[in-house]
């Protein structure tokens, strides 16, 4: 579970369930990717990582809905089911200290 959040594990576990649905789509070498990791690793945010340099669905997957090859890109799954594809690093971090101050 995610450390950040240990208040109450009923909203860890809820805290978690949204975090499984992001994925932050990176390359390993990229500057402004290592910014968000960063950001994800000081706030033990569990987001999956996805490799779009090393992984061929996941370039695919980013180019398909996100529309390009751009990284980093935060895939966001909408409790309707929509998906909002977030292109930016500093646009990335401050969607995700907004999502940690609703929470």
């Amino acid at each position: 579970m995610t450390k950040s959040f240990s208040d109450s594990p009923d909203k860890a576990r809820t805290i978690d369930r949204a975090l499984k649905m992001m994925a932050l789509y990176h390359f390993e070498t990229c500057p402004y990717c290592h910014k968000v990791r960063h950001f994800l690793g000081q706030h033990a945010l569990a987001i999956e990582l996805r490799d779009t340099a090393n992984d061929v669905t996941a370039k695919s997957e980013l180019i398909a809905g996100g529309g390009r090859h751009r990284v980093p890109c935060l895939r966001i799954q909408k409790p309707d089911d929509t998906v909002e594809w977030l292109f930016e690093s500093d646009d990335i971090i401050a969607y995700l200290k907004a999502w940690l101050s609703a929470h």
